[in-house]
């Protein structure tokens, strides 16, 4: 028995659901206690400074990872070699570009009014390079299947940070430069240890070709358009915030968005379940099928966020004080949360309507979509400010894109095969149904 459970830990599906709840955890401690650490102005920088990070950061890696597993994945030795030297010649080249970049924008920074937007030009090019190693790494372990690694490299690079943010809690030395620090020895020493694991695969540089170097850039230059436009949604938020309202506001609307992460785990993990049953019933021509598989993984997930955002709606300020503590009480973190809570309820049609675009080899649809959801977005979200000067019409503007995302994934599918969204609904309930049933008979009830 204890080998059969083994085994089962071991099992990569496993894995990768325990990594993004891992990490889920670790990133809502850490955001525990840096909303305790620093104020209310610092942690909206903060927010800021790590968005825009990201951000850009997913100019490298919507380049570099897809490609990298589509070429890597069953590949033979050679080839393997190849294009991991490949791939470190490209993020070496991005990476450097950046750095570059960085230089002038340095020594501009201390001409800037914003001073989010002069944390970010002082740090951005230095943080690149020293994560440049473990997000090779963690291309060359997730094209392997190796989640376990995976899942210790992410482990390694929070929980490196959230140890030295707690010691500078107990020492009292937390401040927004301190942290900057602390994320930046995060990324350094999850760098040494990748490198030590031999996973970074720097031997391989040697190995990269010109062939392979322009077969990686071909197909990375349209991946990396739809990555960066879905990953602009959130970040748009972020800048005209910060820039419109100031760094407190941002921090009380972040605060408010924080929960949204309990409905992306389960988001993830069923889209990465669903996706080869979807595949599968596409390829074997049988459109009822593919149907009736997104209907029933869209409608049983909708049916289980209902008591999770009933939930959440009604103790929203008990979750606001527990993440920021009383000094967030009373303001509209609590509020936003609500909203936010209410609007997931839609996440799941437009997440796998979305997905059964692709699968269906509709990807210009998914395409042009996020780009209409875009310019809604931000467009919404300026008119929100001006309506009610607040975070508030930012929240409330946030229901505009998904509802286009629905619309237009509803409209493609049906192009495909028609259906109804209240169909949807109704096999999710009853897939619900049967699932408690059978629960409740295994108890013997």
């Amino acid at each position: 028995m204890g080998f059969q459970l083994s085994q089962k830990l071991k099992n990569k599906h496993f894995l990768s659901l325990a990594g993004n709840g891992i990490m889920s955890v670790l990133g809502m401690l850490n955001m525990i206690i840096l909303y305790r650490a620093l104020s209310v102005a610092n942690i909206g920088m903060w927010v800021f400074f790590l968005s825009v990070l990201l951000l850009v950061d997913t100019f490298r890696s919507g380049f570099i990872t897809t490609a990298f597993i589509k070429f890597y994945a069953g590949s033979g030795t050679e080839r393997k070699q190849e294009v991991v030297g490949s791939t470190w010649f490209i993020g070496g080249a991005i990476t450097g570009i950046l750095l570059l970049l960085n230089i002038p924008a340095y020594f501009f920074s201390p001409y800037l009014k914003n001073p989010s937007l002069a944390l970010f030009m002082e740090w951005f090019g230095i943080i690149y390079v020293a994560s440049l190693p473990s997000f090779i790494a963690s291309c060359v372990v997730q094209a392997e299947q190796r989640f376990d690694q995976l899942l210790y490299i992410r482990f390694f690079s929070q929980g490196v940070f959230i140890f030295l943010v707690v010691i500078m809690v107990f020492t009292g030395t937390a401040s927004l430069q301190n942290i900057v620090y602390a994320y930046l020895t995060g990324a350094i020493v999850t760098s040494l240890y990748t490198i030590f694991m031999g996973w970074a695969s720097v031997s391989m540089f040697k190995k990269r070709t010109m062939p392979c170097i322009r077969e990686l850039f071909h197909f990375g230059k349209y991946s990396v358009g739809t990555t960066l436009s879905s990953n602009l949604f959130g970040t748009s938020n972020t800048m005209i915030i910060n820039f419109l309202l100031g760094p407190a506001a941002l921090a009380v609307f972040n605060l408010g968005q924080r929960l949204m992460e309990i409905i992306e785990i389960p988001l993830r993990s069923f889209a990465a379940t669903g996706m080869p049953e979807l595949s599968a019933a596409y390829n074997a021509g049988d459109k009822d099928k593919v149907i009736g598989t997104m209907a029933r993984y869209t409608g049983i997930l909708t049916i289980a966020l209902l008591p999770v955002s009933i939930g959440a709606v009604a103790l929203a300020d008990v979750a606001i004080y527990i993440i920021g503590g009383s000094k967030y009480v009373g303001t509209e973190a609590a509020n936003i949360m609500r909203l936010f809570m209410t609007f997931a309820l839609l996440y799941p049609m437009d997440r796998f309507f979305a997905l059964t675009l692709d699968v269906i080899h509709q990807p210009k649809i998914n395409f042009i979509k996020v780009l209409v959801m875009l310019a809604a977005s931000i467009s919404s979200s300026f008119i929100g400010i001006e309506i009610t000067v607040s975070i508030y019409g930012v929240a409330v503007a946030g229901v505009i894109p998904t509802l286009i995302g629905v619309g237009v994934g509803y409209w493609g599918l049906n192009r495909f095969h028609p259906f109804s969204i209240f169909s949807v609904i109704t096999t999710g309930y009853s897939e619900a149904v049967s699932v408690i049933r059978a629960y409740w008979m295994k108890l013997g009830f």
